[in-house]
């Protein structure tokens, strides 16, 4: 008895190649207004404004899908569609304005799709992504396509430049070929349909790239410039049909895309609104934890072991006779006569000479003029990029040296001093002199202060940085569980 062999069952290839998930069209207005396109930067103003807002929240809700993506593999829709109505608005912003200069047609405040304008973007949504791609694909995979994207909108080259070598004008590729369309349009009343194509296959490509990296597809962007105001047919698929409602693509012998359907996703003014703010919120308490946590790290790594918070040693240097600050005025009120000391504490002042013994006082401003009205110093104005800014003042030699004076807050000798001074109303100066009133002074000074206050301001901005986020995450997840419950 023979036995046949049950032959392997080979896969069948799907007989409709799929297109690539971000799907981005338009059509070109054939009566474009000559000039308007030189005012359509104001005229957009207001969608940049809007837009600012819907991008930060766009950032939060993508922050929120990576890690939802990463534990579930699933994108939550809410979050997708709210994201894909940002960049299709954005999309007809851009369209409208000097992205393409492609319509005159103002574009609506909407993150849905509206059928009826010339500019379309849709996204499809993933079933599943890869929680491993969700770990790289956004920064380390796009890495070509970053260098790519960046020469159509980053800038291609400088035609200006000032005489501190800081470029003054830069344009992109995609700015050069819509500035180029616009002063064809200008004179000639004609949008060239080539640049027209070209135009529109760089922002396909930016776009696609945007819908990459902002986790909405596991599919890597092709490297290929589909030009024209349509995708091309996918190779093997049946011929589209243009619909009536399509002129343009009709005119010019480009295939049609499907309807674009009405979206209802359930973002409602009101609900887009609150995740705006939300996300506000959120970002407001991400920096707030983030200025507690710098305070945190300062507190712990810049306090010597007496508790004062000092800065690094800055080398001082002069060939005069001494090297003083610029005044501080210290002016409180009867009520607050206390809060110097709440505030700063003692501060600190200390020098360690490179030769002999060093001299470090503090004292009454007009006694320290008075002291070296006629002696050759140095003021110490700021310390820029690392080098110290002196103004300087011409003289001769001190009469007595800066041990021998009585008007000393505060004074201490020797090769390492340290003066530690209670702070008190009224105008002081610090000095800094050779011992024996010589000159040509180099020493290293570092100053400090107790900053008794500094634990109470990390504490409270731990406390905004809670407050702000609970509430933050109630105006995101409000609106969100809304709109996941319309749509389910």
């Amino acid at each position: 008895m023979t036995t046949t062999p049950t032959p392997t069952p080979v896969p069948t290839p799907d007989p409709f190649p799929t297109a690539y998930p971000v799907h981005v069209d338009a059509d070109l207005d054939p009566g474009l207004s000559r000039g308007l396109w030189l005012v359509k930067w104001l005229l957009a103003i207001r969608h940049y404004v809007v837009l600012a807002f819907l991008w930060l929240a766009f950032a939060v809700t993508s922050v929120i899908a990576f890690f939802a993506i990463l534990f579930t593999a699933h994108y939550p829709r809410a979050l997708f569609d709210f994201n894909v109505g940002v960049m299709r608005w954005s999309w007809r912003v851009a369209y409208y304005a000097y992205g393409a200069l492609g319509t005159d047609r103002y574009p609506p405040f909407t993150l849905a799709d509206v059928p009826d304008y010339p500019a379309h973007l849709e996204v499809d949504y993933p079933e599943r992504l890869s929680r491993g791609l969700v770990l790289v694909k956004w920064w380390l995979l796009a890495i070509p396509h970053y260098l790519v994207v960046g020469l159509f909108i980053g800038g291609l080259g400088y035609g200006v430049r000032g005489a501190d070598e800081e470029p003054l004008l830069s344009i992109s590729l995609i700015g050069l070929l819509v500035l180029v369309a616009g002063v064809v349009l200008l004179f000639t009343g004609r949008y060239p349909q080539p640049v027209f194509d070209v135009v529109l296959g760089l922002n396909r490509w930016v776009l696609r790239v945007a819908a990459y990296v902002a986790l909405m597809t596991d599919r890597y962007p092709p490297f290929s410039l589909d030009q024209g105001g349509h995708e091309p047919p996918v190779a093997g698929a049946p011929p589209v049909i243009a619909p009536p409602s399509s002129p343009s693509a009709v005119s010019h012998g480009a295939p049609a895309p499907p309807p674009h359907p009405v979206s209802r996703s359930g973002w409602t003014t009101g609900r887009v609104v609150a995740l705006v703010l939300g996300s506000l919120l959120v970002v407001g308490a991400v920096s707030s934890a983030g200025a507690a946590v710098t305070l945190v790290a300062a507190d712990q790594l810049s306090r010597d072991d007496d508790g004062f918070l000092t800065s690094p040693r800055e080398r001082l240097t002069t060939d005069g006779f001494a090297i003083t600050s610029e005044d501080a005025h210290l002016r409180t009120d009867e009520d607050l006569e206390r809060l110097p000391d709440a505030v700063i504490g003692d501060v600190r002042l200390s020098a360690e000479g490179t030769g002999g013994e060093v001299f470090v006082g503090i004292g009454p401003a007009a006694d320290v003029r008075t002291y070296l009205a006629d002696v050759q110093h140095d003021t110490l104005v700021e310390v820029r990029d690392g080098d110290p800014v002196y103004r300087s003042t011409s003289g001769g030699a001190p009469a007595t040296p800066p041990t021998e004076q009585t008007f000393w807050a505060a004074e201490a000798t020797g090769s390492a001093p340290t003066v530690t001074w209670a702070l008190a109303e009224g105008d002081w100066s610090a000095v800094v002199m050779n011992a024996d009133g010589s000159a040509a002074i180099e020493v290293d000074v570092a100053a400090g202060a107790e900053v008794p206050v500094l634990a109470t301001v990390i504490a409270v901005l731990f406390v905004i940085a809670a407050l702000l986020l609970l509430l933050g995450a109630v105006l995101v997840a409000v609106p969100v569980r809304a709109v996941t419950r319309r749509s389910t």
